[in-house]
């Protein structure tokens, strides 16, 4: 059974604070726990306590929860990637989530500048549990600015403006390794970083497309091409 002690501190993983503070991330749900095997601290369902569905945060009841310790992703994890994504100012979990399964799913590495806590409980569940798969650094401007300069690649934006070249698979000639700037729905790109521009060409009555989706095109187009 689950005593007072550890009750109180699953119910502070649902806030940003609790996580912070206590260096945990709950995680619900048989096969997410099953991607976050090796960082898991302690397991419980409804037989260990009568409150399992206030420390629960999911609409439907997980058979089974955790606690487990965010994952560790080095910088070299980071460095293999073709594709690094720097996502600024993502705030939207569903959002940060989906986008971190995308870049699992076509080989993409993450820099979250000023995004959405990643141990949020939706984000996890957004991304299905690839987080603890799927490498991303978690950085402030400082140490994303030094990142950048060292990585030394070629700064693609993904916005749409008059000198925007349009993303395809028919006419995709960007090099092999790039940094590609993804900025919120509401605020756009917010940091000061110059690079060439690149757009998802569509109807032009919408005036734009969901954030997770402009991303998933543009992984998309990265991974039909040859030696990325």
């Amino acid at each position: 059974m689950l005593s007072q002690s550890q009750e109180k501190l699953i119910k502070s993983l649902h806030t940003n604070k609790g996580r912070a503070k206590a260096g945990l991330w709950l995680i619900e749900g048989k096969k997410f726990l099953e991607l976050a095997a090796p960082n898991i601290q302690l397991t419980f369902t409804a037989a260990d306590t009568a409150n399992f569905r206030q420390l629960t945060t999911t609409d439907s009841l997980p058979t089974i929860a955790a606690l487990a310790q965010p994952p560790k992703f080095q910088l070299a994890d980071i460095k293999r990637q073709k594709t690094i994504l720097l996502l600024d100012n993502i705030q939207d979990p569903g959002n940060l989530g989906t986008i971190i399964r995308l870049a699992g799913a076509f080989k993409a590495g993450l820099i979250l500048l000023n995004c959405v806590d990643p141990g949020n409980p939706k984000v996890i569940r957004s991304s299905a549990g690839t987080i603890f798969k799927t490498p991303w650094l978690n950085l402030d401007w400082p140490a994303a600015k030094q990142l950048i300069q060292e990585l030394n690649r070629p700064i693609y934006r993904l916005e749409n403006n008059h000198q925007a070249q349009a993303l395809n698979i028919k006419n995709n000639n960007l090099p092999s390794d790039i940094l590609l700037i993804v900025g919120s729905e509401g605020q756009g790109i917010t940091v000061p970083l110059s690079g060439k521009t690149l757009f998802i060409d569509h109807q032009p009555w919408v005036e734009s497309i969901n954030v997770a989706t402009a991303v998933a095109i543009a992984l998309f187009v990265r991974y039909q091409t040859p030696n990325i």
